[in-house]
């Protein structure tokens, strides 16, 4: 069976001196939620990353039928490794949204376009400097100034 004798002669004596094996009650604050109520809410959350703490305190029961705070899912949740999050609210990404966010910095600070052209806009001092270290390194023609 895998268990440890010390353990097997501790339960058999708490069956003979108890007639039950479940344990003794302890010292300290009681709990509001059981621990199969603690599992529940972590399966619940891994299956549904956007239900928020809030909203399975609504729906979670604890011990003596008491409403439970979403601080207490926050903690049950703190406990087994997982924290909850709202979901980022924001549009849908493409696949080429991924690539310019990915490739874009690099691009504009070497003054690359997308067609493959060097444009700059002078808007600001920092700009100007920018169209004016293009032009000695890449040539008069290389930048066109687009406003």
């Amino acid at each position: 069976m895998n268990v440890n004798r010390k353990t097997i002669f501790r339960l058999k004596q708490r069956l003979y001196e108890t007639d039950t094996v479940i344990g003794r009650p302890r010292s300290g604050r009681p709990r509001c939620t059981t621990q199969r109520q603690d599992r529940d809410l972590v399966r619940n959350y891994v299956n549904n990353r956007l239900l928020s703490a809030s909203a399975s305190s609504r729906q979670t029961r604890g011990s003596n039928n008491q409403r439970i705070k979403a601080n207490t899912v926050k903690r049950c949740l703190s406990t087994s490794g997982l924290r909850p999050r709202r979901p980022c609210i924001g549009p849908i990404l493409t696949q080429r949204h991924r690539y310019q966010r990915r490739y874009a910095p690099r691009n504009m600070a070497r003054g690359i376009a997308s067609n493959g052209e060097v444009s700059y806009s002078v808007s600001n001092l920092d700009s100007a400097l920018t169209m004016l270290m293009a032009v000695y390194v890449c040539g008069e023609g290389a930048v066109k100034d687009t406003k």
